[in-house]
């Protein structure tokens, strides 16, 4: 489908004459009618009635018409937005995340980046689930952000590791465990956890919760997609749940470390071969944030 065939057909259905459409579009009244056929040809259906004297739409071409005119809409729209983006010359960087929960994180840092680079636009993705992977390695963003051990590394990808961050035990401030400086897997035992099912989570993590919800009761645990779900059904008091440490303190949530389990790794994915200006300040700038200096002095400690 091509934008002549769509203005073609717009044109004809707003004026019902072929001969008026080919006027205002500035080409042959025969050009009008092969945009229309092979528009038909190409929908599966007549868009027209035709007869020696006049033209009407078929109820298919009555329910495309509006669709028509929002298609064609959105593609100036784009053409446009490409048009004055090359006159302007701006910068893009593009920038992935797997998950919502270090947002954050990554909110300091495009601070940071911002007043080193004021004239770049980050253009930012999440997607939570596999299919940003092949967004990333398909060369459709500049840097990835995620935990080390799930996104796989390819021949060109290099990893830049962030922070080391530990595995908490998240629940409500005021909670009898909250006071704990750490806590063993089997104290969980006699608690309700929540769950996260979700390609967002860590493996170390689902690998601990699988471990922990083998020796509690259906009863007792409450499930999830989503590791902000997790945190909304933590806050609301429905169980512990098992999550990495939040880069910020919060008033209602207490993290607590997990005995015995290592922390995960968090940082960024980048192509080597892609590697520009815009990429090495940023990339220097994430390596330098204040915000990791918790997670750094922890894992020295």
């Amino acid at each position: 489908m091509t934008t002549q065939q769509l203005e073609s057909f717009i044109q004809v259905a707003d004026n019902l004459n072929f001969a008026r459409a080919a006027e205002i579009l500035n080409i042959t009244q025969s050009a009008v009618s092969r945009q229309i056929h092979s528009l038909e040809e190409e929908l599966g259906t007549k868009l027209f009635v035709r007869s020696t004297r006049t033209v009407s739409l078929t109820p298919a071409g009555i329910i495309f018409l509006d669709d028509a005119k929002e298609i064609l809409a959105k593609l100036q729209m784009a053409a446009m937005k490409i048009e004055k983006h090359s006159q302007a010359n701006i910068d893009v960087l593009s920038i992935g995340c797997i998950n919502e929960i270090y947002l954050g994180l990554l909110s300091e840092i495009l601070s940071q980046y911002h007043k080193k680079e004021p004239g770049v636009h980050p253009f930012l993705r999440v997607v939570p689930s596999r299919s940003i992977l092949n967004l990333f390695f398909n060369g459709e963003m500049d840097i990835l952000f995620g935990f080390e051990d799930d996104v796989p590394i390819r021949d060109g990808v290099r990893y830049e590791e962030l922070a080391r961050i530990p595995i908490c035990c998240a629940m409500p401030f005021g909670h009898p465990l909250s006071a704990r400086s750490v806590i063993e897997e089997q104290e969980l035992f006699s608690e309700n956890i929540i769950i996260c099912n979700s390609y967002e989570t860590p493996s170390k993590i689902t690998a601990v919760q699988h471990r922990i919800g083998r020796h509690l009761p259906p009863e007792s645990i409450n499930y999830c997609e989503d590791m902000m779900v997790a945190l909304s059904l933590t806050r609301a008091g429905y169980g512990i749940s098992i999550l990495p440490a939040s880069i910020h303190d919060s008033p209602e949530i207490s993290y607590i470390p997990l005995a015995g389990i290592e922390p995960v790794s968090y940082g960024m994915f980048y192509k080597i071969s892609s590697q520009n200006h815009l990429q090495k300040a940023f990339l220097s700038t994430a390596k330098e944030c204040p915000c990791l200096k918790r997670f750094q002095d922890s894992s020295l400690s």
